[in-house]
């Protein structure tokens, strides 16, 4: 993308959709440079950042998993997407109620555990996505915990 290209599309004032690699990277430099996070909300309308989205999480365990509906990673098609990118749109969609079980412990404990629905994760996902593109460039190169890539292990690493 030639530079008149990408200071369209960081204003905002581009008329297609960026892919989700040129787009995550947008948000990366703008979160070095300290610039401000503008127009997100349009950025869920991209549904290249769904499929990445998808690709990320699909093979998770819990993907098949029933929340409190029966909708689950199986039922997964370019057409749910796009309801979701039309309820966003029209400022309809709404968070379902994660579904509520508990898991033994140990100790014979239970410790509770949350199922949310699949698009629900999915909507999720893509949120954490743009999030964690503009905001893990500002972090601590000393922070460690909960950043892809970046865990005990590299902590461990460091201090050695």
């Amino acid at each position: 993308m030639h530079r008149e290209g990408i200071k369209k599309s960081i204003h905002g004032k581009a008329c297609e959709m960026q892919t989700t690699n040129t787009y995550l990277g947008l948000l990366r430099e703008r979160g070095k440079q300290g610039l401000p996070l503008a127009r997100v909300y349009r950025q869920l309308f991209n549904r290249n950042l769904y499929l990445t989205a998808y690709g990320k999480i699909y093979r998770n365990a819990g993907a098949t998993t029933k929340g409190v509906t029966s909708e689950t990673v199986d039922s997964m098609s370019l057409q749910k997407i796009e309801n979701i990118i039309g309820a966003l749109r029209s400022e309809r969609y709404q968070w379902q109620p994660a579904r509520r079980t508990y898991i033994a412990k140990r100790n014979g404990k239970k410790r509770p555990l949350g199922l949310p629905v699949w698009s629900d994760k999915l909507l999720a996902e893509v949120i954490r996505l743009i999030l964690d593109a503009y905001y893990d460039a500002q972090f601590s190169s000393h922070s460690h915990g909960f950043r892809e890539g970046r865990g005990c292990h590299t902590a461990l690493q460091e201090i050695y």
